[in-house]
């Protein structure tokens, strides 16, 4: 069941020549989604494959370098003759801000918008996964992070002991993996747990948008398989990081440990570490190694946790 990240904009505030304005793409058995859309998305989105077939736009908060992209993103959608809904969230005031977008210049488009207010708290059932909101601390500013938590798995199915008890391979197969009791022609009753390992946990993944170190995101980053958070400055600047709502590599960190995530993305880089990051990875490593910087391009591949990383 494969999931990825897609790094479209890493770049805090503007872009840079290295990286453009915040955009992920985050794919699941086909579906894409986006978190955030800075300015130059959709070019992002064709450099590195991402399809223009996305049904939800997840919005952390509406400084122009998360949104502005949006605006170009839905007229091409509009010239390639979409019909489908567009799903848009975020926090409070998301639909008086993404109104405005969808009447921008004189097109109109051709398909309908469908804008959602999102609190901190929310959950967003789909079919097999669910996006909760949770809160941020970013100057005042309706803030989110999103959580991206899949349902549990069927536990392990045991074929050799199926073979053993003498289960013939096929439909039996399948009904006991869903926990169906079976009754063989001899007439043995088989009881599926003794066959089937217990439930397995899906997979959680949490990115933020802009935002001071904050409690939610460690209760939402509990033993997360990727976290991904913002680095906008080195510690040189920890004093500035505090003033803008931002946070240092070293927070993030720190977020990480406390939270018990498997790895830490760091993104949001200030245009001063655009070229050379190696200052913030260096910080963050330190207090949480399994960290890595985002650059725009970078694809990042989330296995199960009970399966061997690539």
């Amino acid at each position: 069941m494969p999931l990825s990240l897609r790094f479209l904009g890493t770049s805090a505030s503007r872009p840079t020549i290295e990286r453009g304005v915040a955009a992920i793409a985050l794919i699941r058995e086909g579906e894409t989604m986006l978190f955030d859309c800075g300015e130059g998305t959709q070019r992002q989105m064709m450099r590195y494959g991402i399809s223009f077939n996305i049904q939800d736009i997840y919005f952390t908060h509406f400084h122009t370098d998360h949104f502005l992209g949006v605006i170009g993103l839905m007229r091409t959608m509009s010239l390639q003759g979409r019909t489908e809904p567009l799903r848009l969230h975020g926090p409070r005031g998301a639909t008086r801000v993404l109104r405005r977008n969808e009447l921008m210049g004189i097109e109109r488009l051709t398909f309908p918008i469908d804008i959602c207010d999102v609190s901190p708290g929310d959950r967003l059932q789909r079919q097999d996964y669910e996006i909760v909101a949770f809160e941020h601390d970013h100057r005042g500013t309706p803030s989110l992070g999103y959580a991206l938590i899949e349902a549990e798995r069927r536990g392990r199915f045991h074929p050799d002991m199926a073979r053993s008890l003498g289960v013939p391979e096929g439909p039996l197969w399948g009904k006991l993996h869903r926990l169906e009791t079976i009754t063989l022609d001899d007439g043995r009753v088989i009881d599926p747990t003794t066959l089937v390992g217990p439930p397995r946990q899906g997979r959680r993944i949490v990115l933020t948008g802009d935002t001071r170190p904050h409690a939610a995101t460690i209760d939402a980053a509990t033993s997360a398989d990727v976290l991904v958070h913002e680095a906008t400055f080195a510690e040189e600047e920890a004093a500035r990081a505090a003033e803008t709502g931002h946070s240092t590599a070293r927070e993030a960190a720190l977020v990480a440990l406390g939270a018990r995530t498997r790895r830490l993305l760091l993104t949001h880089i200030s245009a001063r570490y655009s070229r050379d990051t190696s200052q913030l990875e260096r910080e963050a490593r330190a207090v949480f190694p399994n960290t890595s910087v985002a650059r725009d391009g970078m694809e990042v591949t989330i296995p199960f946790g009970d399966e061997e990383t690539p």
